[in-house]
């Protein structure tokens, strides 16, 4: 896999080379094995001369064999793309469920009625037509079909001059691993759902049953077992640089470190069973905090100390709107960025001749804006307040009452200069799926909730004392736990890991996920509305507590399997 080169001269950045992933779905052999699987998936008859071969046709036994290794390669590369997807029927970055759900963000745009689909999820008014579900079930049932495809013919495949044995056996768990991140992705928002880990070459096989959340989980956990098996450490992928950015073992580790943390809440005894990998990744010394919180999101950071997963993006010049069908181009950077930049055109910028401004969605509420303790440096790198003289039109850039901006992701220096973007679908920097931020907040929830309270609390100061160096006072801002008003006990504790939760990670998509597995979906949601704006209030509907905490199937995936909606949602 290609490495990107994190350039310093603008020039430079913007001529950074594609990555491997993104390059994939260009590959013509590539293609030819998605010709073949799109075929497959096509069949709908019983009548046998459709089942006679084509002439000149080129089955897979025979796309492997001539290609060996390299297509072994291929076809695993290829299971990352959907990763990268966030453009479909409409725009689907995971961002406007875990974010733009929760508290934590309002939808933005233009004004009320731009991305109807957005509103209706940021007021609990949807429906299961909506867009954004359709495509996010879609784009992960597209990576789980591309995982199931390679977990089945990869065995097959002999070792050769391009994939050595332990090679191969890499390729297999991170199949694994991406099977198991995609399903993941899809139980937490939408419960009950088709376990499907073989590949669909029948119409036998189209119509498969919903499974549990139970099976489900105990999917994950045996992929991810698997994956860790046989996924190499960081450090042995940094041997060679173009492999950087596949998944790894600690990315496994981390992964099942989340997985058993989730479905803690269903059963407790997995909080210990989280705790456990906990201590494996940080045991590693694989991973660490970086100096500066704002270099987490820089394009000239990525694939650093403190990233454990991360979506690989790049600026390439073929790349454009295209949707999830393989046959079409499809998108190599991410619209994250166009959509939350602010819609003026007077933010400062490093180069003209480009676009830096954007959409201005997924907007920070107030209420996040006050979580930040005074002198944290996390909210001027996490949030952008345009000052007067910036905003070109006030109507359009404050929403519902809210100014503020999202930062991370909006590609910009450290002297708040927007960077030169060619294209809304060019975007370079990359999505950080897990930090190791993350995993030491979710080993501190994991082992206070196991009875491991000085872990815990080891775990979270370590993390503070990081952040407290940017601090504008560090003799008197984030002092260890306990800290504020919070006991030092294990229900202090508990409310101050969820504080820094909130604070570290805001804006990465995690906030929804864990009001829900806390079981305090309904009662934050319905006090933040109450302290919100008029303007927000007379737009939000009240939440329903057993209902809202899980999104419907979407109802055309419903029409074409002949499944029922879930009971919820009925």
């Amino acid at each position: 896999m290609e490495r990107f080169l994190k350039m310093i001269s603008i020039n430079e950045y913007k001529q950074k080379c594609s990555h491997v992933f993104c390059k994939s779905r260009r590959n013509a052999a590539l293609q030819a094995v998605w010709v073949i699987l799109l075929g497959m998936l096509s069949l709908s008859s019983c009548n046998d001369w459709l089942g006679e071969p084509q002439p000149a046709k080129p089955l897979l036994e025979e796309f492997f064999v001539a290609g060996g290794g390299a297509a072994a390669v291929q076809a695993v590369n290829a299971a990352y793309v959907p990763l990268q997807w966030e453009y479909g029927s409409t725009y689907c970055p995971e961002w406007w469920i875990g974010d733009v759900a929760s508290d934590d963000a309002l939808k933005g745009g233009q004004n009320i009625s731009d991305m109807a689909a957005a509103y209706e999820l940021d007021n609990f008014k949807v429906s299961d037509n909506n867009p954004i579900l359709l495509d996010w079930y879609q784009l992960n049932f597209h990576g789980v079909a591309r995982c199931n495809f390679v977990l089945e013919q990869l065995p097959s495949v002999a070792p050769d001059s391009v994939v050595d044995g332990r090679t191969k056996l890499r390729l297999m768990a991170e199949a694994k691993f991406l099977r198991a991140l995609y399903y993941f992705r899809l139980v937490r928002v939408f419960g009950e759902l088709p376990l499907v880990t073989v590949t669909v070459q029948t119409s036998e096989k189209w119509r498969q049953p919903k499974a549990s959340v139970e099976d489900i989980y105990a999917q994950i956990f045996r992929d991810l077992e698997d994956a860790n098996a046989g996924l190499w450490k960081l450090s042995e992928l940094r041997q060679n640089p173009a492999d950087v950015g596949r998944a790894t073992k600690g990315a496994a580790q981390a992964m099942l470190l989340k997985a058993h943390l989730y479905y803690a809440q269903r059963h407790s005894d997995h909080y210990s069973a989280a705790a456990a990998w906990g201590d494996s990744i940080i045991a590693s010394n694989e991973y660490g905090l970086e100096v500066k919180y704002a270099d987490n999101f820089s394009i000239f950071n990525e694939n650093g100390v403190e990233s454990v997963f991360e979506v690989q993006y790049s600026e390439e010049a073929s790349s454009d709107y295209g949707s999830f069908n393989p046959h079409f181009g499809g998108t190599r950077g991410t619209f994250t960025t166009i959509l939350t930049r602010s819609r003026s055109s007077r933010v400062p910028q490093t180069t003209s001749g480009g676009t830096t401004d954007g959409w201005g969605f997924n907007k920070p509420t107030k209420d996040l804006y006050d979580e930040f303790e005074p002198g944290d440096a996390r909210r001027e790198a996490s949030i952008l307040e345009l000052n007067s003289a910036q905003i070109t039109t006030p109507a359009e850039e404050i929403y519902l009452g809210c100014p503020y901006l999202t930062r991370k992701y909006a590609l910009m220096d450290s002297a708040l200069n927007a960077l030169w973007n060619g294209h809304a679908t060019r975007s370079p920097i990359n999505i950080k799926l897990i930090r190791y931020a993350d995993v030491l907040l979710m080993y501190a929830e994991a082992c206070n909730e196991a009875g491991r309270v000085d872990d815990a609390k080891n775990a979270l100061n370590k993390l503070r004392r990081q952040r407290r160096t940017e601090c504008s006072d560090p003799d008197t801002q984030l002092p260890a736990f306990p800290y504020q008003t919070y006991a030092n006990d294990r229900s202090g504790l508990r409310k101050a890991i969820r504080h820094e939760r909130r604070v570290e990670l805001a804006l990465e998509s995690h906030r929804w996920f864990d009001l829900v597995r806390w079981g305090i979906a309904a009662e934050t949601m319905n006090a933040y509305k109450a302290r919100e704006t008029p303007e927000v209030q007379a737009a939000m509907n009240d939440f329903a507590a057993g209902k809202n905490e899980y999104f419907p199937l979407p109802q055309y995936e419903l029409d074409l399997s002949g499944l029922e909606q879930n009971e919820r949602w009925k």
